[in-house]
């Protein structure tokens, strides 16, 4: 019954007309950087932060949290119209949703799409009504060192789980981690790499950072290569799918949302991990598995239903114990930590009115999503025919506005720039600027809790192993280390085995 009261209040918070303008404004604007191709959440977040300053935190919350989910929709219309996917999570729609849109059936596939994440936004919704409170009861029984391997094991995670070398992931992760020192020692209060600079003594802000990595290096990558779309002409008719398109679709929705919710509980998985595996296993288990990747409508409902459960099941560790799993979440607790929250299991505790608003408006923004795509879809074509040229000096504006008016200081400015060259160059050298930034915002939180455990066992590493829950956080993350390491030399072995045969 606590639950049914706790909801209730949830909705008195996140239906108050400000907390509504809020929400309503965030998933419009989500739905718009998911269509633009080249932009990214990422990017739009860290360039919005400052404008939440002056705004209240369930409010400012609410509407980034909107921006997050929304855009998990708008990347589905780019990826079906104009088989770019606007989102990264939106990569496994293009293969059936654009030969869908070919067949004339482009409504079908947009409307399966918009249903789809609406289903299973609602579903991860009520799961995070349901295991956040759980675990927040887990959580507080946490002491400094659990919270550590915790930190720990997240970063490892991260760089274990990437796309690319794990070996490169945990560089980012260690440069994030000292980065993350830049500034006053949190223990001692003495000046840690400021370098005589009163800027650097507060250490390096979040947004420049953020801004840098993904919405600056992202435009330079995309002048580079040169950044074309092509929409596909087709009438955008029959957006309501048929009984046979429900009856095909039911239970790919209901698998994606189970696939997705569980992995975006993950740090490093997330959406992206969830739709290439909710589409895997859809074609492993039709009957007609060449029918994907030539139009077949279960492979635009599995993956779109599993990305939007995952983006909102990913929240569930970010409230309940303060660890974010991607790099939007990570920018999702730097914002709470700028309106003096710190995301936690103390959160649902102290600030209520917080926890259950922002998971109440996320059922809100879900109802508005479906409401709003599907009439607004003519809008969207039109915004996706604006040339990138256009786009990309607007977007070097606004991130250079929103930099500076943070602290209306030109070192923001210039820190946001080496960022954008570190970034740009990072991924041309194929390193990911992800497991850096989530090491960036846990870094702080991570030294605390080791110093923390240290003092109390009188400088002892022993502690972390007398924890059961730290003993095995740091067990996985010196496993998961191992096997990167033993599969990378295995590898290099086989790759060398060729040339030692020549012999």
């Amino acid at each position: 019954m606590q639950v049914f009261h706790d909801v209730l209040y949830g909705f008195t918070v996140s239906l108050a007309p400000g907390n509504l303008l809020s929400c309503f404004v965030g998933v419009l604007l989500g739905t718009l950087i998911g269509v633009i191709p080249g932009l990214g959440v990422v990017a739009a977040i860290s360039l919005l932060i400052p404008i939440t300053f002056k705004m209240s935190a369930v409010a400012s919350i609410i509407m980034l949290a909107g921006i997050y989910y929304g855009a998990q929709y708008g990347g589905s219309i780019t990826s079906i119209l104009v088989n770019i996917p606007g989102e990264s999570t939106s990569v496994v729609t293009c293969l059936d949703g654009y030969q869908m849109a070919r067949q004339g059936r482009a409504g079908a596939a947009l409307g399966i799409s918009a249903f789809g994440s609406f289903i299973a936004g609602t579903i991860g919704v009520a799961g995070i009504m349901l295991f956040a409170p759980l675990l927040v009861k887990v959580a507080l029984k946490f002491d400094a060192p659990d919270y550590a391997g915790l930190f720990i094991l997240g970063l490892t995670l991260v760089a274990y789980l990437v796309s690319g070398s794990k070996i490169k992931a945990l560089i980012m992760a260690v440069v994030g981690l000292i980065l993350g020192t830049v500034g006053v020692d949190p223990v001692a209060g003495t000046q840690r790499f400021s370098f005589g600079s009163m800027s650097l003594l507060q250490g390096i802000e979040l947004p420049p950072v953020a801004m840098g990595l993904f919405g600056i290096s992202e435009v330079l990558l995309n002048l580079e290569k040169g950044f074309h779309q092509e929409i596909f002409q087709t009438r955008l008719k029959g957006l309501l799918p048929s009984r046979e398109d429900w009856r095909v679709s039911l239970r790919p929705i209901g698998r994606g949302t189970v696939v997705g919710f569980f992995l975006g509980l993950l740090p490093g998985c997330g959406a992206i991990v969830s739709t290439f595996l909710s589409y895997a296993l859809e074609k492993k288990l039709s009957k007609t598995p060449e029918r994907f990747g030539n139009g077949a409508i279960e492979g635009v409902a599995a993956p779109e239903a599993a990305n939007n459960a995952a983006s909102e099941s990913a929240l569930i560790p970010l409230l309940s114990l303060g660890i974010p799993t991607s790099a939007t979440t990570a920018l999702l607790m730097g914002a709470l930590m700028i309106h003096g929250l710190n995301p936690g299991p103390m959160l649902i505790k102290e600030h209520p009115d917080v926890f259950w608003g922002i998971v109440t408006s996320m059922y809100v923004g879900n109802v508005m999503l479906v409401i709003l795509n599907l009439p607004l879809i003519p809008l969207w074509v039109k915004v996706l025919k604006i040339p990138y040229y256009l786009l990309s000096p607007l977007i070097f504006l606004f991130c250079i506005i929103g930099t500076y008016s943070i602290n209306s200081s030109y070192v923001d400015i210039v820190t946001m720039g080496i960022f954008g060259l570190l970034g740009y160059l990072l991924r041309k050298c194929a390193y990911e600027p992800a497991p850096l930034l989530l090491a960036f915002v846990l870094g702080g939180k991570l030294e605390v809790a080791v110093r923390q455990s240290l003092i109390y066992s009188r400088g002892s590493f022993d502690i972390f192993l007398q924890r059961p829950v730290a003993a095995t956080c740091l067990a996985l993350s010196a496993l998961m280390i191992l096997s990167s390491i033993v599969t990378g030399l295995l590898n290099r072995k086989s790759r060398l085995a060729p040339l030692g045969g020549g012999d």
